[in-house]
């Protein structure tokens, strides 16, 4: 097929934090040297920020030195944090707040912002237009491109009136051939390129498997009376522990009286009745965050993997022709529950590693990331937390947290040992027969809501006669296998209900409502066949997020 191409110095896959810090501070090299590189951004959103889904509680490590003046610059941190809580929520009704000092150093947000980090993106994006960086949102990254040798060159990205059966339509358009002397992938959790990458390149080799939680997300409009601009609530506990499930919640207080409500839950669970999101909206009848909720407005919802693994799953991050950078590889600090920061400055070495090479007139080598980031504050970050992740997964969020206490506050780092979780997490989950089925209240328009009027508040859109971005290895395994098993668990795990058993003339299928697909990619890391794989839509399909 002839595609039209088009040739850079750089690509970046991805307008997300690192995506973005990538781009501006190789613009900075280049204008500081005195030397014209072509970078160009792809982002598969409708806009920049449409897929941006975090939090967030931002620390300005790395903005700070990208930007020193972004306050100068009216960078969209408005928000200091001024009061933050963390607290036990022992059951449906009763919590316990806990003592400072008894959290590790790691949790305490003085100096932090309360921030929409798709705002942050599309500021980040103005300031790479101003240096000279092109934009191009709408573009989905689909498939790579290799030399002879085996060096990425580029990408290209989805073609645009195909049907369901990958036939033409009259809209046709092919997608265009990107190539590049440096690739750099920046998807988020779980992308599928970067996927791809890790295994051709077997950059995984010999680590922990990475391990993920699945974020969910509302905002909320509420009353004024009952809005405290900075206010930070984390929390433990309920209604996770009842099931044995880890994972937390979040209540934040942004400006315009608006509040984000959130809760993370670990892909590691074992229930195959578990439904995440049916746990979120058993989170907010609880009095902690009732309190704040009622009377208000929800005006956002979505959901999206977090890569949490940390140093023990960072995939070697460089191979020949490109970098793989922020949650593409994993740079999220769990023990911080933040990832932003990390994941912009693992985009500022990479520009670095890759302006050393284009200076040297070197095109599609093994950029030197590794030394920058051995040297850098966010190694140091990552293996100052290493053990976080896998203590709550083996000890429990109890013991697992006092351990985490241990170390951060009274060993300050000095820990000889490492913890690591070897099991995947779609392999934790456990058959039907080992337990009982978890019944949920119904929704009730007030606090907790039901799926369909959540992904309609995403504004999650699709062009319906495209092909299914949602293979599966095996269509029978579902029916034959799953069923029996674990009672088919994507009815439950994917957060948007797009997996659904339907029966006809007394045979079940399972049907996939891709058009409903928030690209959370829960169905990608939790399916535990491995069986399905998320691969990209038309560019601009997906979520359209305000201000998430």
């Amino acid at each position: 097929m002839d595609r039209e191409c088009m040739e850079f110095d750089v690509v970046v896959v991805g307008a997300g934090p690192a995506g973005l810090a990538t781009a501006c501070r190789l613009a900075q090299l280049a204008k500081q040297h005195q030397l014209d590189f072509t970078i160009c951004v792809v982002e598969k959103g409708a806009e920049v920020g449409a897929h941006i889904l975090s939090g967030a509680i931002f620390e300005t490590r790395a903005l700070d030195e990208l930007f020193p003046d972004w306050e100068g610059l009216a960078a969209p941190l408005d928000t200091p944090v001024t009061d933050d809580q963390f607290c036990y929520l022992a059951n449906r009704f009763n919590h316990f707040n806990v003592l400072h000092a008894l959290l590790p150093n790691t949790l305490k947000n003085a100096g932090n912002y309360v921030i929409s980090l798709a705002n942050l993106c599309r500021w980040l994006t103005q300031q790479a237009e101003r240096l000279g960086v092109e934009i191009y949102p709408g573009f989905a990254a689909s498939r790579l491109r290799y030399n002879e040798n085996g060096a990425v060159t580029g990408i290209v990205t989805s073609d645009m009136g195909l049907d369901k059966q990958r036939q033409q339509k009259a809209s046709f358009e092919a997608g265009i051939e990107l190539k590049a002397k440096y690739t750099v992938f920046a998807e988020g959790s779980r992308g599928h390129l970067g996927k791809q990458l890790i295994a051709t390149f077997q950059l995984d080799q010999g680590k922990q498997p990475q391990h993920y939680a699945l974020g969910l997300k509302e905002l909320w409009e509420i009353p004024p009376e009952r809005h405290q601009p900075g206010l930070v609530i984390h929390g433990i506990g309920w209604p996770l522990n009842q099931t044995g499930t880890t994972g937390g919640s979040f209540l934040y207080h942004l400006e315009h009286n608006q509040v984000a409500v959130g809760l993370i839950v670990d892909l590691n669970y074992a229930n195959p009745y578990l439904s995440p999101f049916d746990e979120f909206q058993r989170l907010k009848h609880h009095p902690k965050f009732s309190t704040y909720l009622k009377g208000g407005q929800r005006i956002a919802y979505g959901a999206r993997a977090i890569s949490k693994g940390g140093l023990s799953s960072l995939p070697k991050q460089q191979f020949a022709g490109g970098l793989l950078i922020g949650c593409d590889a994993g740079t999220l600090n769990f023990a911080k529950i933040k990832g932003s920061h990390t994941a912009m400055k693992s985009g500022m070495l990479a520009a670095e590693a890759i302006f050393d090479e284009l200076q040297q007139g070197n095109s599609q080598t093994e950029p030197d990331y590794q030394r920058r980031f051995n040297d850098s504050w966010l190694y140091q970050e990552l293996n100052e937390s290493r053990n976080f992740g896998a203590q709550i997964h083996l000890f429990g969020e109890l013991v697992g947290g006092a351990l985490a206490t241990l170390e951060h506050n009274l060993l300050h780092h000095r820990m000889p040992w490492t913890f690591k979780d070897k099991q995947a997490d779609h392999r934790c989950l456990k058959p039907i027969d080992q337990y009982k089925p978890l019944i949920y209240p119904n929704p009730d328009g007030i606090l907790s809501f039901d799926k369909p009027s959540s992904v309609y508040l995403s504004a999650t859109h699709h062009e319906e006669d495209q092909p299914c971005h949602l293979l599966l290895a095996d269509e029978q395994l579902p029916v034959r296998n799953h069923l029996s098993l674990y009672d088919e668990p994507s009815q439950r795990y994917c957060p948007a209900g797009v997996y659904e058993i339907v029966t006809k003339n007394g045979h079940p299928r399972l049907q996939i409502n891709a058009a409903n697909c928030i690209h959370c990619k829960a169905c990608d890391i939790k399916d535990p066949s491995q069986n399905i794989t998320w691969v990209c839509p038309e560019g601009g399909g997906g979520p359209n997020y305000p201000n998430m």
